[in-house]
């Protein structure tokens, strides 16, 4: 699985599956079209300023509301290699990991990065690196069997290629 290194987009506590993709945009399917929309009623600037690599880092909550995968394939979509957050809902972390979104729960980082910082992230290790202050941070690095799930671009492409062997 791939590191990550990118420029941090910040967001608070609570931000729901509405927020990251709003309902009105469900109509489409495809994550590239999802794309285009994501975060749009919390932060309208994203879609023009996200790059891909780019990190999502936010605090309590991340994912909150309904259980649709709309909201991590269209985060993944718009290029985004990472979300870090103190604390993710479990359907979303679930989804995150289905879709193959890489995602790290680590309290201290999520409160001391900020927007537009630069981070690194080895997923093999678990360790994050705020390049811009030199800050590093521990947060749970992924078993290995999950790492595969996400390096193959989630669980229907893992599967896939382990009924194919």
């Amino acid at each position: 699985m791939e590191n990550a290194k990118g420029k941090v987009f910040k967001y608070g506590d609570n931000v729901d599956t509405d927020v990251i993709i709003p309902a009105r945009y469900l109509n489409v399917s495809s994550g590239e079209e999802l794309a285009k929309y994501c975060m749009i009623d919390i932060d309208k600037d994203f879609v023009n300023n996200v790059h891909k690599g780019d990190i999502i880092v936010a605090e309590k909550n991340f994912g909150c509301g309904s259980s649709r995968e709309h909201a991590p394939l269209a985060i993944k979509c718009a290029g985004v290699s990472c979300v870090i957050a103190s604390t993710f809902a479990r359907i979303f972390y679930r989804n995150a990991i289905n879709i193959g979104l890489p995602i790290l729960e680590c309290d201290e980082a999520a409160r001391d990065i900020k927007a537009g910082d630069e981070v690194s992230v080895d997923f093999n290790t678990g360790v994050i690196t705020n390049v811009t202050t030199g800050k590093s941070y521990k947060a749970e690095p992924f078993p290995e069997f999950m790492q595969k799930i996400m390096a193959a671009g989630g669980l229907v492409s893992y599967t896939s290629s382990k009924i194919s062997e």
